[in-house]
Parts: C-alpha cells; sequence; structure tokens
C-alpha cells in the first residue's frame, strides 16, 4: 500500500506532469501521421531520455505509447489509413461513418472507447503485475533463463512475416547481441579488432536504425501517394442509443485487450482484429458491419488500448516485452539500470506504481485532448511526407548520436536502418530483430548463471518443475502449430470419406 500511494504521490510533481502532458501531445500527433507510430515514436524519444531521471523517462514513453495507439484512429476515420497497425479494423466501419457525414460521432465513440479500454487495462496491470511478480520472486537463474527462452519461442508469431522469417529475424538479432566481450569468459566475440565492438552493439542505435530509418525508406516509396480527407465540424460525444449499442462491445473487446497484451509476442493489432470481430459475432446488426456500424469503431477501439496496459504486465513483472513498443520501453528500463522483473515490485515499487499511476493519466489526459483536439490534429495528415520525414531522419541522427556523442552509433543507425528496410521489403518484420536483440543478452547472461549454479550439470535444469514447465511450454509454442496442422490434414481425407 505504501508503494500504491507513493507512486501516486510521484506524479504531484509539476515538471514530470508537464513531461507527460506533452509526450502525450506528441504521442497523438505521432499516432496520427500515417506511417509514424507508437514504436518509431518511442525509438525516436529513447535516446534523449537519457538525461532524464528513470519515472519521468519511462513515464513519457508510455505515455507517447497509449496516446499513439489511441491516435491512430484519427486517419482511419477522416482517411481510410490507419495511423497505427492497431487502427486498422476501425477503418472498416469509421471510414464509411465519415463519409456518411458522420465523422465526428465516430471520433467521439474511438475517444470514449479508447479511454475505456486504457483505463480498464491500467486497472487490471496493477493487479495483476504485483501478483505475476510474487509468483516469480522465487525464481533462480534455471526459471529465468526458461523463462526468457520461452519468450523467444514467442517471435515466431509476433511479426507480419511468416514464423520461419520471424525466427530467422529473431537469430539475427540475438547474434548482434553475442556481438562484444563476453562477461562471464572475457573472450572476444565478432569484434573484428574493432574496439568500438568490445561492449557490444547499444540497443538505441538499432532501435533507431530499424524502426526509425527503416520506415522513413519504406514511406519515400509512397510519395506519389494522395489522400482524400473528410472534413468534420467537431468531435461529438456518444448518445444514448450508441452506448446501449456499444457498452456490451466495449467491455468485451478491453477484457480481450487486456488478455491478448499480457501475452508475450501478441500486442494491440492482434487485440484488435479480435475485438472487432467478437464485436460483430455478438452484435444484434452484424450485417451492418463494414458500412458504418459504431459498434465496430468501439470494439476495436477499446481493444487496442486495452492492450497497452496488458502489454506492460509481463514487461515489467517478467521482463519479457508483450509488444513492439514494450521492447523498446523494456530497452529504455535497461538503459537506465533498471532490471524488470519480480525485484522491480519489492527494492523499486514505488517506481513501478509511479508508471501504472502515470499511464492512468494519459488515459483520462487523451480523452480531453481527443474531444477537444481531434479536428486539430487531423490537419497534422496535411503535413507533405517530403517535409515529414527528413525531419524524422534528423531526430534519428541526432538520437542515436546524443547517446555517447559517438559517430559509431550514427553509423549503427544508418546500418541498422537499410537492413531494416530490405527485410521489410522481402517480408521480414524487424520487430522480432529487436526483441532478439533485447532477449540475447538477457539470455546468455541468465544461461551462464544457471551453469554456475548447477556446477555445468545442464540436464539439472530438467529436475526442477517450473523450468521444466517453461521448456515444454517453448517446444510446444515452436512445434506445436506444426503438428497441429498435420494431424488436421490427416484427419481431413479420414472426414471427408466418412471413414
Amino acid at each position: 500500500m505504501d508503494a500504491f500511494v507513493h507512486g501516486l504521490v510521484s506524479l504531484f510533481d509539476i515538471h514530470l506532469l508537464f513531461l507527460i502532458f506533452c509526450a502525450t501531445i506528441g504521442g497523438v500527433i505521432i499516432g496520427a501521421l500515417p506511417g509514424l507510430n507508437a514504436t518509431t515514436g518511442a525509438a525516436l524519444l529513447l535516446p534523449f531520455t537519457l538525461t532524464m531521471e528513470p519515472v519521468p523517462a519511462i513515464a513519457t514513453m508510455t505515455a507517447i505509447y497509449c496516446s499513439a495507439t489511441f491516435a491512430g484512429a484519427i486517419t482511419a476515420i477522416l482517411i481510410n489509413t490507419p495511423g497505427t497497425a492497431a487502427s486498422a479494423t476501425t477503418c472498416l466501419d469509421g471510414y464509411p461513418l465519415a463519409q456518411q457525414g458522420q465523422a465526428g460521432r465516430a471520433l467521439g465513440m474511438a475517444v470514449v472507447a479508447s479511454t475505456f479500454g486504457g483505463i480498464f487495462s491500467v486497472v487490471c496491470l496493477m493487479l495483476a503485475a504485483p501478483l505475476l511478480a510474487r509468483a516469480a520472486y522465487h525464481f533462480s537463474p534455471p526459471e529465468y533463463f526458461a523463462l526468457t527462452l520461452f519468450g523467444l519461442s514467442m517471435l515466431a508469431s509476433i511479426g507480419d512475416g511468416s514464423a520461419i522469417k520471424n525466427l530467422i529475424a529473431g537469430v539475427f538479432g540475438i547474434l548482434i547481441a553475442m556481438i562484444g566481450v563476453d562477461n562471464l569468459t572475457t573472450v572476444e566475440r565478432f569484434t573484428f579488432g574493432s574496439y568500438h565492438l568490445y561492449e557490444g552493439i547499444g540497443f538505441v542505435p538499432v532501435m533507431i536504425g530499424v524502426f526509425g530509418i527503416s520506415e522513413l525508406l519504406v514511406q519515400s516509396e509512397k510519395l506519389h501517394l494522395r489522400r482524400e480527407v473528410i472534413r468534420m465540424k467537431s468531435v461529438e460525444l456518444p448518445g444514448a442509443k450508441d452506448y446501449r449499442d456499444s457498452w456490451r462491445a466495449i467491455l468485451r473487446s478491453s477484457g480481450i485487450g487486456t488478455f491478448i497484451g499480457i501475452l508475450p509476442a501478441e500486442g494491440a493489432t492482434v487485440a484488435s482484429m479480435i475485438g472487432y470481430n467478437e464485436a460483430k459475432r455478438w452484435s444484434r446488426n452484424p450485417k451492418l458491419f463494414g458500412k458504418g456500424a459504431i459498434e465496430g469503431v468501439a470494439g476495436s477501439e477499446a481493444a487496442n488500448n486495452a492492450a497497452t496496459g496488458g502489454a506492460m504486465v509481463p514487461t515489467l513483472a517478467l521482463g519479457i516485452p508483450g509488444s513492439a513498443t514494450a521492447a523498446v520501453i523494456l530497452a529504455g528500463l535497461m538503459v537506465h539500470g533498471l532490471q524488470p522483473g519480480p525485484n522491480m515490485f519489492t527494492e523499486q515499487a514505488g517506481f513501478a506504481y509511479a508508471i501504472f499511476w502515470s499511464m492512468m493519466l494519459v488515459n483520462l489526459l487523451f480523452f480531453f485532448v481527443g474531444l477537444r483536439g481531434a479536428k486539430i490534429f487531423a490537419r497534422v495528415t496535411l503535413i507533405p511526407v517530403e517535409v515529414l520525414w527528413p525531419v524524422v531522419f534528423v531526430f534519428s541522427i541526432v538520437g542515436a548520436y546524443a547517446l555517447d556523442q559517438s559517430m559509431f552509433d550514427v553509423w549503427v543507425a544508418l546500418v541498422s536502418g537499410v537492413i531494416g528496410y530490405f527485410m521489410r521489403r522481402y517480408g521480414f518484420s524487424v520487430v522480432p530483430l529487436a526483441i532478439g536483440l533485447i532477449l540475447g543478452g538477457m539470455l546468455e547472461q541468465r544461461l551462464g548463471q544457471s551453469m554456475v549454479m548447477l556446477d555445468e550439470k545442464w540436464w539439472l535444469m530438467f529436475t526442477r518443475p517450473l523450468t521444466l514447465l517453461f521448456l515444454v511450454l517453448t517446444a510446444l509454442a515452436l512445434f506445436g502449430p506444426a503438428i497441429w496442422g498435420r494431424l488436421v490434414t490427416r484427419r481431413a481425407p479420414l472426414d471427408s470419406t466418412g471413414e
């Protein structure tokens, strides 16, 4: 209880409140700009948080996360182009409503559903994260190793590409994490005689490169596209009928989004798709979906914003990122010397609850910002991409250099950007690469600690129940879909012959 109150009291700092407000406004702008998203915004902000204290640094990154996820609905409704991938399903009913002259009504429902979903997930975060951390408090290095390995097994499903391509990208990220001097054996690996590589490749320049610069290169191929913007007078709060039609969808999607967010490797995009689908399944008027159903907007937006709080549960309690943006936030925690996991809720409980309360505040802030400012923020879609992306590039370079005032980091960001661009071009997601980079170092460290603890007898891991459980889950995550698919294929001919 002391940490709960201490976290709330820490928000009564005018400097912190100002930073959260600015980050919320910035997140809305980022989310409203097609091409930019919460992950890119958090990656660009990461190096600029290094001069801050841990609480303001992580609070501003989570503010970007929450507000940018909501703001994707602005462009989804007005120009049929989701500002973030998580708002893709909002286009299905939001844009038809806008074409019918009801853009303000659609945005009003998006604001209400997003706020409710976000607050619902933060409440669940406050309750679930400490309980999960308490359960994991008695973990030792073998359990942590198996848990991290389980997190890495989720790479197969976390990206947009095929499972094989996602695993290849993840392994590439792990290989990058192996660069440098091994802390246990002091052996140099992949340094090629360069002193710049002795301490390994940093998280920040790689994040900036694969999320920021690679997106710049991708967007450079879309300069010829022109979007039609639908005008609106103002954002309207939903009426009584809209609430009657949508409250079940909002509540259901909030639960779905929180649960999906908690699962490692899932995220707001998957949550919004499932939330939208379930809203349609249980609707009294499913035929309206795709033609301007207000329930579709509510279901999609409640789910994708609820996933933000859910994704922070495994991130803070276990050190396993629940989404791409959570992976960037996890990198921020590690850069600031914080170790996510059970100890955070015993040794740094005040910090954890300060982050919880800051996320709650952000969800309340973008309710008022969305109602009063959506019309203004919609105008950022008019910014020519020829102006926008060079500005993003400048911020990327400055951010990479600011970390250690090193031109080597700038080159790392540029090379990472080119690699990320070609990965995207050929169907590889960059998200598994980033998560592989983060978890790869943790996996190696925990394996080394386990070997020391077990006196090099690695087979003793299989005698530890929790370690064995995570190893079994890892095997199921990797091979279960293929085995199930083969069983279904074999059963299909039998069913067709009636045998």
